[in-house]
């Protein structure tokens, strides 16, 4: 463009301004990393059971300036591209003994003889330290109780990120530490140890852990050389050899990983597999095998708003070398770029089901009755990988409530610029959670694509959304 004038300068910033904004849409829309938007979503510890993987996770608060959590959140897919939030099962809350309102840590879950137990870390009333607690409930999304109304472990300097392990002849163990790296056998009722507290001693053998490293040592609050280990450990086993997964080289922490042939060590250090994380001091990690491909969870400061404190999860997709050896994994923004398979949008979509999201939250409380919110003027969200089949959809559905009047929800697939299939206009239903079914037509769309639900209307909070359906 030659620029002649003052008009001409002003529409060449608009020009700049539209084509900016549009890389960014492209950027954002392409991203699957982080994996969850509407919360800052710290310590993702994967599970597969029943051919769905769930992810529990802890919850950075969105104003946070420290380590600021008070509850700890559950995501479901079976597909590894959309995740649907299932709830905010338990919180400082549910553990009497542990003080209120702030420093839920890292946890793990796992299930066993349908019981699911919710390894926790929380700061206990009495020691006013970090201890390990355990909750109990029938579903992985609760409700879940304290059955020993104390903490499994008690508190300690450096007892957190607990990780379970079940071995393949049932004795189950709970691994810790910060700083220190303790584990314990589990009895077969998962709430009492079996064994006494066995510190693993290896930490300073260059041979176990990797080189030493000068940081702090917040007990005697001097630098000085320490192990690599530093905290979050992530024990599984694969074709007869245990691994441990954990954050190494002091601040800010890479991931790095220890083999061994009995869970009892000596553990071989086998290298760093994943660097620093971006916007983020800490990185805390862990490894499934679902439908005979492997992932591993991490967490980054990557989103709006996000930083050291306000952490979230990411996945990275890798293969294991033929000599069993975790390959260095290097961060993406696509992160699992192949889903495991299609989503069918002729059976019920929670709405809070999505690969990637724009401004909306969804709520925060326990139950299995959950929905998306805060939604104005703009927000969106993504669900990818939505098979219509050869037929195609005739019209879409969705569950909604509000009090405004005016809003919609604009239909667009394989792009937010995308093709308009359909708007549903939304009449307002007398509250925010007053539920009704509304319906719209749609053009006939065939096939598989990424599907885009953007939200327009006025200034104010639109409406809520429950689930959504197409039809034939």
């Amino acid at each position: 463009m030659e620029i002649k004038d003052y008009k001409d300068m002003k529409n060449l910033q608009k020009v700049m301004a539209i084509s900016l904004f549009s890389l960014f849409l492209n950027h954002v829309c392409q991203a699957q990393n982080p994996i969850i938007q509407t919360w800052f979503t710290p310590d993702p510890a994967p599970m597969v059971h029943n051919d769905t993987v769930y992810l529990f996770t802890d919850h950075d608060e969105d104003d946070a300036q420290y380590f600021k959590m008070k509850d700890w959140q559950l995501y479901s897919t079976t597909d590894m591209v959309n995740w649907t939030y299932r709830g905010t099962p338990i919180s400082t809350e549910t553990f009497q003994w542990a003080i209120q309102g702030d420093n839920a840590w890292a946890s793990q879950a796992i299930e066993r003889d349908g019981k699911w137990y919710w390894y926790i870390c929380a700061n206990d009333t009495i020691k006013k330290l970090h201890g390990i607690g355990v909750a109990v409930a029938d579903r992985p999304e609760g409700p879940y109780s304290d059955p020993l109304k104390k903490p499994l472990v008690p508190g300690a300097f450096g007892y957190i990120d607990p990780s379970v392990f079940i071995d393949d002849d049932g004795q189950a163990y709970l691994f810790w530490g910060n700083n220190g790296l303790w584990y314990a056998k589990l009895n077969k009722d998962m709430i009492s140890l079996g064994s006494e507290v066995i510190p693993v001693k290896e930490l300073n053998d260059t041979t176990a852990f990797g080189p030493l490293v000068m940081k702090r040592d917040y007990q005697l609050n001097k630098r000085m050389l320490k192990t690599n280990y530093e905290e979050g450990p992530w024990v599984f086993k694969r074709n007869g050899l245990y691994y441990m997964v954990y954050a190494a080289g002091g601040v800010p922490e890479h991931m790095a990983y220890s083999t061994a042939k009995s869970i009892h060590g000596p553990w071989k250090y086998q290298g760093r597999i994943m660097n620093e994380a971006a916007n983020s001091f800490t990185i805390h990690g862990g490894s499934i095998e679902y439908h005979n491909r492997h992932f591993m969870f991490y967490h980054n400061g990557a989103l709006p708003n996000g930083g050291g404190f306000r952490r979230s999860t990411c996945i990275e997709e890798f293969k294991f070398g033929e000599d069993g050896k975790i390959p260095f994994i290097p961060f993406t923004k696509e992160g699992v770029r192949t889903p495991v398979r299609n989503l069918n949008p002729y059976q019920r979509v929670e709405a809070e089901t999505m690969a990637f999201s724009y401004g909306l939250k969804t709520d925060r409380r326990a139950g299995s009755q959950h929905y998306i919110t805060s939604i104005h003027n703009g927000d969106w969200l993504k669900v990818r990988s939505v098979d219509f089949g050869e037929k195609g959809a005739t019209n879409f559905s969705a569950c909604v409530a509000g009090l405004m009047q005016g809003g919609s929800i604009e239909l667009r697939i394989d792009a937010l610029g995308g093709s308009v299939i359909g708007t549903l206009d939304v009449s307002p239903t007398g509250g925010s959670e007053q539920w009704k079914v509304q319906t719209t037509q749609v053009n006939a769309v065939k096939g598989v694509h990424d599907l885009y639900l953007l939200f327009k209307g006025g200034d104010e909070e639109l409406f809520n959304v429950d689930y959504w359906i197409f039809n034939h």
